[in-house]
């Protein structure tokens, strides 16, 4: 249990690390973002309370937002993140499941459930995002623009730093 708390502290700096001082500064275009430290959220255990599943996202959305001078944006965001998190692993992960598969990542639900699942909480996420940001039917085209290419290039980055930490499954 103490492994596992601190396995995601050091997750939860190293991401935060990442985005505020390296993909802040990456932009394609001005039209592609990616926001990698929601990664975080994806790939914290399935028993996680839900209670403290919300209250990591709040607090991880307030410490992006210290960084980007947004107000409240990514906490919003994740907090999103973390209900739409729930209600995916409700819908797709068996109960009984969960003593096999401790939590969600590339190598323990296979490529296809975390492409899935990567991609559809990337999405909400960034669609909230972008829309709260903008606030404006003005401006729809470029918002959505934004929100597919950022998401993405979200789910890319993912990917590969699944693939980077990929650990081959144990057969029995």
């Amino acid at each position: 249990m103490i492994r596992v708390i601190i396995a995601n502290l050091i997750r939860f700096v190293a991401l935060v690390f990442l985005q505020v001082f390296l993909l802040k500064n990456i932009a394609l275009y001005d039209l592609s973002t990616p926001f990698l430290y929601i990664l975080f959220i994806l790939l914290l255990p399935f028993e996680t309370p839900n209670v403290l599943l919300f209250l990591l996202s709040f607090i991880l959305g307030l410490t992006v937002d210290m960084f980007y001078d947004t107000p409240g944006l990514h906490a919003a965001a994740c907090s999103l993140l973390a209900l739409v998190r729930i209600i995916f692993i409700s819908l797709t992960v068996q109960k009984e499941g969960f003593d096999n598969e401790p939590e969600p990542t590339l190598s323990i639900m296979g490529f296809r459930w975390f492409l899935t699942y990567a991609l559809i909480l990337t999405l909400f996420h960034h669609f909230f995002l972008f829309n709260i940001e903008v606030f404006r039917f003005s401006e729809i085209q470029y918002t959505l623009s934004r929100f597919l290419l950022s998401s993405i290039f979200t789910v890319f980055l993912m990917l590969v730093s699944g693939l980077i930490f990929y650990k081959r499954k144990e057969r029995k």
